[in-house]
């Protein structure tokens, strides 16, 4: 039996399970729904989606509604497709009871982390700010609240002490197509029985706000540097200095006396030293304001030398 289902997802994180499931012969790719096209770049030119790209260059039929829940011609033309699955993956849009009652069997979502642990907009990030040691991504039968569903499949993804959050959605990239393609045929031929999620350990990875990216020299170097890394390059963790935002993009933990909390105590081959509430903080690479990346040994080095 082929699996016929409707892929929904938008960022460039879904696009390996995309192709994944196209090009498994137990799957039909019937049409992908993405957002609709964004400004992007300096020049702010409307540009579509990983997800449609790849869908237009292997001609998989496209539905880009601003709001699924609201565009009925669109739920009609998905009706006509009869899909066994509806596939979801960072999509960002709510579904309706109406768009959720369409397909066959049900709605299939990969959420990234270990639910109920992490329900919300920002899994990933959430758990590297909050120092854990290991996430992962599970498959779940979407319903009307929040990431609650049912839970089909799960796989455990460690976290390294150094790892950013660009990385670890590298990885969940790499790992999900499999565990995708495995709940669907399990829902099918019976050999998975959805999980009901417990109520014990719930909690919510709440949108980052801007705030949050603002360094507090006050906190343990622990701290800012799960900070740096959960929110590596978009927005970026930063601090003010000669009235100049520096972004941090890379840092490590240094266990020494505290000196004065916001002190650069040192300067070396490896980077700059910062005292901070509880312990010290090693910055390896920066971004200061008006330029590009750099290590932060030379960003010191060019303020001395003003």
């Amino acid at each position: 039996m082929t699996i016929r289902i409707v892929y929904f997802a938008t960022p460039a994180i879904a696009l390996k399970s995309l192709e994944y499931l196209y090009n498994s012969d137990d799957i039909e790719v019937l049409a992908v729904v993405t957002q609709p096209d964004k400004p992007a770049g300096r020049g702010k030119k409307l540009t579509p989606s990983p997800i449609k790209v790849f869908a237009e260059n292997h001609n998989i039929q496209v539905f880009q509604p601003k709001s699924i829940r609201k565009e009925f011609e669109i739920q009609s033309e998905l009706k006509k497709l009869q899909p066994d699955f509806f596939v979801t993956f960072a999509f960002g849009q709510i579904l309706s009871q109406e768009v959720l009652d369409i397909p066959k069997y049900h709605t299939i979502n990969l959420h990234a982390s270990l639910l109920p642990k992490y329900r919300g907009a920002n899994p990933i990030q959430r758990a590297i700010i909050n120092g854990d040691k290991e996430t992962g991504i599970c498959t779940m039968i979407t319903e009307l609240g929040l990431d609650c569903g049912d839970v089909c499949l799960k796989k455990v993804i460690p976290i390294p002490d150094n790892m950013n959050c660009e990385e670890l959605f590298e990885q969940i990239g790499d790992l999900s197509p499999e565990l995708l393609e495995n709940t669907l045929k399990g829902i099918v031929n019976n050999s998975i029985t959805p999980t009901p999620q417990c109520s014990d350990g719930v909690c919510m990875a709440n949108k980052l706000t801007k705030e949050e990216a603002h360094i507090d020299w006050n906190n343990s170097a622990e701290c800012i540097h799960n900070l740096v890394r959960g929110i590596y390059k978009y927005p970026s963790a930063y601090f003010v200095h000669d009235g100049k935002i520096i972004k941090v993009l890379e840092t490590r933990v240094i266990q020494e006396d505290v000196h004065s909390v916001g002190e650069i105590v040192k300067s070396s081959k490896d980077g700059v030293q910062i005292s901070c509430g509880k312990g010290c903080l090693l910055l390896v690479k920066v971004k200061p304001e008006g330029k590009s990346e750099m290590s932060a040994r030379d960003w010191y080095n060019g303020l001395k030398n003003r």
